[in-house]
């Protein structure tokens, strides 16, 4: 926590695994980390991690943002799922963030965005389907047009591409 205020960190964040092999200790991890975080006032992110044998949908993803929520995360990082992400949200009592997960084609990460948005996700916190993209900084605008004003995947990954295009002229 130190080191956080130290670099004038706006949260911090741990992930907790609900039905894991790890589940008490990192449950304690993040019971200790919000106690530290209030002494502060910083604010904590529970963050839902699934192994490679857990399930992943809505009814798990319920009750994993629930318990992190019920333990003191200021707001929760899930992942999104098809059937039932509105669920998530309406069942979670702090603001849920919706994970990048993998690499996607753009519209699919787009139109993932926008759909975990319009059933209740705060905002998004997407890594990969940015920075591995083929120009990650229009990317990072078109997803903050989906999120913040909106915009249709469509109407967003135009926009994406023109950027691109534009970013690759030589006349820029």
């Amino acid at each position: 926590v130190e080191d956080a205020i130290r670099l004038n960190a706006s949260a911090l964040a741990v992930q907790v695994f609900i039905g894991g092999e790890f589940e008490t200790q990192s449950i304690h991890n993040l019971t200790r980390l919000v106690d530290a975080g209030n002494r502060y006032g910083i604010p904590v992110l529970g963050v839902t991690a699934v192994g490679k044998n857990m399930t992943r949908d809505a009814r798990y993803f319920r009750l994993a943002c629930r318990i992190c929520a019920e333990l003191g995360a200021h707001f929760v990082k899930t992942y999104y799922v098809a059937e039932g992400f509105e669920t998530v949200t309406a069942s979670c009592p702090v603001p849920v963030i919706m994970a990048g997960g993998k690499k996607l084609p753009e519209l699919d990460a787009l139109t993932m965005a926008y759909r975990a948005v319009e059933q209740g996700a705060a905002g998004v916190d997407m890594g990969r389907n940015i920075f591995q993209s083929d120009d990650p900084r229009a990317m990072i605008t078109a997803v903050r047009k989906v999120v913040h004003e909106n915009v249709p995947p469509e109407e967003a990954l135009a926009l994406y591409e023109d950027m691109k295009k534009r970013s690759k002229s030589p006349l820029q």
